[in-house]
């Protein structure tokens, strides 16, 4: 009985055996070797950055994509993209990096409280209670939540101004902050040469004596700077100036004439300071120096002839009286 028992189950589980192999080439989902390779080089920190959900999704999409334009991976770069065009037999797109921009300037001296709240520490809780503790309802509630979603340790709150600060060596431009911020203050631009950026640090859409009433560095969509730019790169649209990365040049113009200092440079050298204007009507005109007066006791020196005159025979002249000639003993004992 044992022995009929055993080579039944065994005979069962053959057959299972074989139901099963059956079952999993029937249904196998094929997998390209490639999506491990690509996940592998990846730098595996499942952000979201590049648009998918992780690095997995990330490599399958690299994978099944004709071209890697559009593909990038933020936190890797053009190291890492290089990596996957090499695996992929493709060529790696060119992509500019980008860093966080907090546009935000609402200090702690420029923005007064109007009100203490006393909930949850979360800019998501708290703005969806109300406004915030200042007149601006539109700037940084200082919470935060962006330093919270940030794997790379690259923003922090400045306790002194109350305003979120980005490291931008160790910003990878995972846009994670960007999502979490409830305020939309955050944003991805473009790092630019030598890490030099001009943006407008305010977000309030309030009208020009509203907003500054509320924070003295607020934009007030005077279009000041839209009309002083050269490169059409500035629009002003619900009361607050948006400069336009794609066609910035850097030139600056904008930042001098903005009268509330709404908009920021960062990593420029210092402006060189302008000689201060001389007025013409001010300015007396030279005089000739006088001659100096001669010296008491010094002769005066006589004037050189231009050339040697030949001097006219005197007429008149008084003939000069001789001298008498005194003569010597030996010449009178002589006559």
């Amino acid at each position: 009985m044992i022995l009929i028992a055993v080579i039944s189950l065994g005979a069962i589980g053959a057959i299972g055996a074989v139901f099963l192999y059956a079952a999993s080439k029937k249904f196998e989902v094929y997998e390209d070797p490639r999506i491990a390779q690509v996940q592998e080089v990846l730098p595996g920190a499942n952000c979201g950055g590049c648009g998918y959900p992780g690095c997995g999704g990330f490599a399958t999409a690299c994978v099944k994509a004709d071209t890697l334009d559009g593909l990038l991976c933020p936190v890797g770069g053009a190291p890492v993209m290089g990596k996957v065009a090499t695996i992929l037999g493709k060529e790696a797109a060119s992509a500019e990096p980008m860093v966080a921009v907090v546009r935000c300037n609402g200090t702690c001296a420029a923005r007064p409280r109007t009100n203490q709240y006393d909930g949850v520490q979360s800019c998501a809780i708290a703005s969806t209670l109300y406004g915030g503790e200042t007149g601006c309802s539109f700037g940084c509630l200082g919470y935060g939540d962006c330093v919270a979603a940030c794997n790379f340790d690259a923003i922090h709150i400045n306790l002194e101004t109350g305003l979120p600060e980005v490291d931008e060596d160790k910003c990878t431009s995972c846009g994670a902050c960007v999502k979490a911020c409830p305020k939309n203050i955050i944003e991805l631009r473009k790092k630019g040469p030598k890490s030099r950026r001009i943006f407008v640090s305010c977000v309030n859409k309030d009208k020009g004596g509203v907003a500054k009433k509320a924070c003295a560095n607020a934009c007030i969509g005077c279009g000041k700077c839209a009309k002083e730019c050269p490169f059409e790169a500035i629009t002003v649209e619900n009361n607050v100036a948006y400069i336009d990365y794609t066609k910035c040049r850097l030139c600056r113009k904008c930042v001098a004439v903005c009268p509330t200092g709404a908009i920021h440079e960062l990593n420029f050298p210092p402006r060189k300071e302008a000689a201060p204007a001389v007025d013409a009507d001010k300015v007396k005109p030279a005089t000739a120096p006088k001659p100096a007066a001669p010296k008491a006791g010094v002769p005066k020196a006589e004037a050189k002839p231009e050339g040697p005159k030949a001097e006219a025979p005197a007429t008149n002249a008084t003939p000069k009286a001789e001298t008498p000639k005194v003569e010597t003993k030996e010449e009178t004992n002589q006559k």
